[in-house]
């Protein structure tokens, strides 16, 4: 089901509509009431996103890391549907969003997105939950529009004064990785080769098989270290965080001096926050959603309870 039509009556990109329907199914294979499907025209171009459950104190609004797409939250997703409405959403370029027509992503453009689909879900303020880079754009639409954000669950959350080279190798390393399953799926697509028979694998590939969705990525992964100048100017005007806020950080993956300052940083965002709490996920690496998802429906559910009061005060 789409909550929206296409953008100003033109077709809203069929390939691209195909990659929402794949990362659709993949989402909602685990889901008695599947997955809908969303759309917000955002001056032409159509800004997308997949849905599940309903009710719920808050609505949630999943926010993934950098140069990824909704398909990120495979794990968790399903489980939150089952205590309310939650929406993963994916960046202009990026999945199945259509692109930026003529510049490359920024960060005013970005947090304008994010604002414009919680405003859109009429629902009031949303809680926010964000990865890595989306914890960080997480916290800016706080600081820019409190009255969208009703709290936050930052799950390994960047920060602008963690940028040491190793995360540069990591994200080499991603590139590899998109780099591969794009050959993948054009093997998939050659006439010899039978599409992959997993909706998660076919969804995987989907979302990387156009050419604006590879630069996105590339693109993202630039604005992440080239924005570190503006979110340190942000952060030192911000005045503390009041939204109920869960900060999240991982334990493996990272050399232990590299591990304990990253971790240091997340802790000092949660003492930012009037209402802040800061805990750390045994046996996860960054990506916690997939390595330990209890733990970030668990601090979902706990954010949405301390919400609830703090909405009413």
């Amino acid at each position: 089901m789409n909550t929206s039509q296409g953008t100003r009556g033109k077709p809203a990109g069929p390939g691209l509509r195909s990659v929402q329907e794949a990362v659709a199914r993949a989402l909602g294979e685990h889901l008695p009431g599947g997955v809908r499907t969303g759309e917000l025209d955002r001056d032409g171009r159509a800004l997308r996103w997949v849905e599940a459950g309903r009710g719920g104190a808050v609505p949630v609004v999943l926010i993934a890391g950098a140069g990824t797409s909704a398909l990120t939250w495979s794990a968790v997703l399903p489980e939150l549907a089952r205590y309310g409405r939650v929406v993963a959403y994916d960046r202009a370029g990026l999945g199945a969003s259509e692109p930026e027509r003529s510049t490359a992503p920024t960060l005013n453009g970005q947090l304008a997105d994010l604002a414009a689909l919680v405003r859109h879900l009429d629902a009031g303020p949303a809680l926010l939950v964000g990865h890595s880079w989306g914890g960080q754009l997480s916290q800016l639409l706080a600081w820019q529009r409190p009255e969208l954000v009703a709290g936050q669950v930052l799950v390994d959350p960047a920060h602008e004064e963690f940028q040491p080279r190793s995360i540069q190798v990591a994200e080499a390393v991603l590139n590899r990785l998109w780099l591969y399953r794009l050959r993948l799926y054009r093997t998939a697509l050659s006439p010899t080769s039978p599409e992959p028979e997993e909706p998660l694998a076919r969804a995987e590939a989907a979302v990387i098989a156009h050419r604006h969705q590879r630069r996105a990525l590339l693109a993202e992964l630039g604005l992440t270290a080239a924005a570190v100048p503006e979110i340190r100017r942000r952060r030192a005007g911000a005045p503390p965080t009041e939204a109920p806020l869960v900060v999240l950080s991982a334990t493996r993956g990272l050399p232990r001096a590299m591990r304990v300052r990253w971790t240091a940083l997340q802790a000092g965002v949660a003492r930012s926050a009037v209402r802040g709490t800061h805990g750390t996920v045994l046996g996860a690496g960054h990506a916690i959603q997939a390595d330990r998802p209890q733990a970030v429906v668990s601090a979902v559910r706990e954010v949405a309870d301390r919400a609830r009061y703090f909405l009413k005060d």
